[in-house]
């Protein structure tokens, strides 16, 4: 259904999910974060789908909350404090959602990714932006400190660079956000959506368990210490080796020529 609030394309083994409200700029509203978890609960159980790219209808990415909603609720009977710890629970619960999903998934981002719109991209894998898209978590300049969107923040871009972009507000060029590691390739807007799926197919065309294990393996080992890390990641290496199609790969690689692999 075009007016669906998310879309979903499947594009071969890639899916392309779309924020589709672009008149409020793709806010996460409570139904777009309901439509959201319902996506990424299918996809958790879909095999067929090898990568996930995110992307936004209309002039923006995400602006993150809708503030409208959120005004409304405080002024509602079930408004208060307890209305917005479980809000910004249940949007916690689907940013880990994206991490937790065995295909890697891309953000797309153009114009403008800000506050939880930020920390969406900030939750997804990899991330192409567009040439002149900004990136910020200005909830600062309304009196509220973006601490939710910073969790993600903090973990793709150095510690001082996300608390100077929480405590002034200021945004970030694409070009920056390449920099400090933020988004992975900055492309002109043309080009976005072309790059974007190049990407994807890359990745796509890998050996699927081995990029499920390793997604997995991946972010159980850097919240780890040194010496743990290594444990972990060891264990998932040796679970990937004895995979028949690892084996068939790695023989197919001594003998120069190109694995036949039982997923493909």
């Amino acid at each position: 259904m075009k007016d669906a609030i998310l879309l979903r394309e499947d594009v071969g083994p890639i899916t392309r999910l779309t924020l589709n409200n672009p008149r409020a700029l793709n806010a996460l509203s409570e139904e777009m974060l309901a439509a959201l978890r319902g996506a990424f609960e299918e996809l958790a159980e879909d095999e067929t789908i090898r990568v996930v790219v995110l992307a936004g209808a209309g002039k923006a990415f995400c602006a993150g909350h809708d503030l409208k909603e959120m005004q409304g609720a405080r002024g509602a009977n079930d408004g208060g404090q307890a209305y917005f710890e479980d809000l910004f629970s249940r949007c916690g619960g689907v940013m880990q959602m994206i991490t937790a999903l065995p295909q890697p998934v891309i953000a797309e981002v153009h114009a403008i990714a800000t506050a939880a719109g930020c920390q969406l991209v900030a939750s997804c894998d990899m991330a192409v932006a567009a040439e002149g898209a900004i990136f910020g978590v200005n909830g600062i300049n309304l009196g509220l400190f973006c601490s939710t969107p910073a969790v993600a923040l903090a973990r793709n871009v150095p510690r001082k660079v996300a608390f100077e972009m929480a405590a002034t507000g200021e945004f970030i060029s694409a070009t920056r956000a390449r920099e400090v590691g933020l988004v992975n390739r900055v492309v002109p807007a043309e080009d976005l959506t072309a790059a974007t799926m190049a990407l994807a197919e890359v990745v796509a065309g890998k050996l699927p368990v081995a990029i499920r294990m390793g997604k997995k393996g991946f972010y159980d080992q850097v919240q780890q210490p040194l010496d743990g890390a290594y444990d972990s990641a060891g264990n998932v290496m040796a679970c990937n080796m004895m995979h028949p199609d690892t084996d068939e790969g790695v023989q197919a690689f001594l003998e120069k020529r190109k694995p036949r692999w039982a997923t493909d």
